[in-house]
């Protein structure tokens, strides 16, 4: 009994012998060349998937990332604890780290001053209700100029400028009320710009004698941006400066302002577009506000504006509304490219003003205020695809300082007592810090102007539509100085190890990333390996040297 049961046992153990020689025979000879992937099943042990960077495959060249003053900075320039206004001047723009080395601040590269047009002088008679969405202006009733107007925000252009900035952009959101036709700082509630005939000269020698004015100070407006969302009806339920215009309006403004800039001898450019969203680049021009790339930079358009002396050769747009789902927030980029390239593709394209707003495909929302990291992974995301598939050279945000129960700021401001009174607000609040500043951080802290952005791709994602909800890269080079920023979005809750791809891009020993998460904000660590670890819910940016 036991000899039969060992021989039993002989036999069976060489059968299976056999058949597993024959089993692996057959499993190599139907295995692909990787030998892993058979009849579906992985049998080898999986690598990690690979960050695939190729340095020569160049795409734009980065000008800037930038914010703008409006509304809040004018009484909060003129706190008097000074403490507090450079503490959101280091979240804004310090390029310096503490003493862990984790960045001070997002080290913004351009700031936006809104010049107002005088609703602010104007009080209850402007017919804007909050006095925080009212504007001062330099320009008086009796023609003279007062250049001691708008302190707040001229403080916030001299602390900009202390911490590193070099660019800046000044935007009217409306002309001087006392050039418009309904004596206003908000629009006409119709496609058309609420300026008088007879002020079309006085408008444009206004935003000369701003721009003059700021160039002889150490904060020089590198340009003008003369029109903002000009496709939205204001007016209807007034609420803060602004006005609606036509292409044609633009075009014959544009023609007045840009010889009178170059009489001036200035170095500002004109900075056109500010579009309300990517498709009114592209999309209708039924009611003569749309289609603006082949309105304004196709020579055979009537309103062609690119011969104008002292025009910057680029166009800008807001990201507000075309970013979900991610259908859309691919396709209305893809169609602005087309469009440009088929119109002039040497035009530069900008993304100039974005925050959250409204209902975000029922996923996030701007009320009540959310400062956490779902919101600032939606940003990232958002700035993704606007590099990536925009191909824009600057990004730019909307309100820099919040003082609202909302979710559209960088930094936060709350009345002393943690609430809301914007009376208290004006001379004294709580200074906090929000996700959706350091998400846009991972990119303009470290993209700096001058970086070109280079291919960059995930082995493991196919489809750059599937990304926008999963993982995303983005590669930008300093050729000159060989040094490297890689970005990465893991918007799911799980961590993921990736590689770096050393076939074409080898990577020096001095690599760094920032982490932004739940817990962190862009907290900086020395990384000696070529696994990169993304934790859930992160945008990771990886520095370094390359060879």
């Amino acid at each position: 009994m036991k000899r039969n049961l060992k021989s039993y046992l002989l036999t069976a153990g060489l059968m299976i012998m056999i058949t597993g020689i024959c089993c692996s025979k057959k499993k190599a000879e139907a295995a692909p060349e990787n030998g892993c992937i058979i009849n579906g099943v992985n049998t080898c042990t999986q690598a990690s998937p690979r960050i695939v960077i190729s340095l020569n495959d160049e795409g734009q060249t980065i000008h800037s990332f930038g914010a703008s003053d409006s509304w809040t900075t004018k009484f909060i320039g003129k706190w008097a604890d000074a403490s507090k206004k450079n503490k959101i001047a280091d979240y804004l723009f310090s390029l310096e780290n503490d003493n862990e080395g984790n960045p001070k601040g997002i080290g913004l590269s351009m700031w936006r001053f809104n010049i107002g047009a005088g609703s602010f002088e104007q009080g209850d008679e402007s017919g804007i209700p909050n006095e925080y969405r009212r504007e001062e202006c330099f320009l008086k009733p009796d023609g003279t100029y007062d250049w001691s107007k708008q302190a707040g925000q001229q403080w916030f252009l001299s602390a900009a400028k202390a911490r590193g900035v070099n660019k800046f952009l000044g935007f009217p959101i409306s002309p001087p009320v006392q050039f418009t036709l309904n004596n206003k700082a908000y629009g006409l509630a119709n496609n058309h710009l609420n300026l008088k005939g007879d002020k079309q000269d006085a408008f444009a020698d206004f935003l000369v004698s701003v721009a003059k004015h700021f160039a002889s100070s150490s904060t020089p407006f590198s340009y003008i941006s003369p029109f903002n969302e000009p496709q939205w009806n204001w007016g209807e339920k007034p609420s803060q400066e602004g006005t609606g215009a036509t292409n044609a309006e633009i075009a014959a403004f544009i023609r007045l302002l840009g010889p009178k800039i170059k009489a001036a001898g200035l170095a500002t450019t004109i900075a056109l577009g500010e579009a309300n969203q990517w498709n009114s680049l592209d999309g209708n021009n039924s009611d003569g506000r749309g289609d603006q790339i082949n309105q304004f930079f196709n020579p055979n358009s009537a309103n062609y504006v690119g011969s104008v002396p002292s025009i910057e050769h680029l166009i800008s747009a807001h990201s507000y509304f075309t970013t979900c789902p991610n259908n859309d927030l691919i396709t209305y980029r893809t169609n602005a490219v087309n469009k440009k390239n088929a119109v002039d593709p040497s035009l530069q394209m900008w993304q100039s003003e974005f925050g959250i707003l409204g209902d975000i495909c029922g996923q996030l929302n701007g009320y009540p205020k959310n400062t956490g990291i779902d919101y600032g992974l939606y940003v990232a995301k958002v700035i993704h695809h606007d590099l990536t598939i925009a191909n824009v050279t600057s990004w730019q945000w909307w309100l820099a300082v919040d003082t609202y129960n909302y979710s559209d700021g960088l930094v936060y401001i709350n009345d002393p007592a943690g609430g809301y009174d914007l009376t208290a607000m004006k001379t004294d609040g709580i200074v906090s810090d929000s996700k959706q500043l350091w998400c846009l951080g991972n990119y303009s802290r470290f993209i700096r102007p001058g970086m070109v952005r280079v291919n960059a791709s995930l082995s493991d994602v196919n489809d750059p539509a599937a990304a926008a909800g999963s993982f995303m890269v983005s590669a930008y080079k300093d050729a000159g100085k060989k040094q490297f920023a890689v970005v990465l979005i893991n918007m799911t809750g799980n961590s993921k190890t990736y590689q770096f791809d050393t076939t074409n891009f080898k990577p020096g020993q001095d690599m760094i990333s920032y982490t932004t998460s739940a817990s962190k904000s862009l907290q900086k660590k020395v990384n000696n390996t070529m696994d990169i670890v993304l934790e859930g819910k992160s945008v990771t940016t990886i520095t370094g040297s390359y060879q």
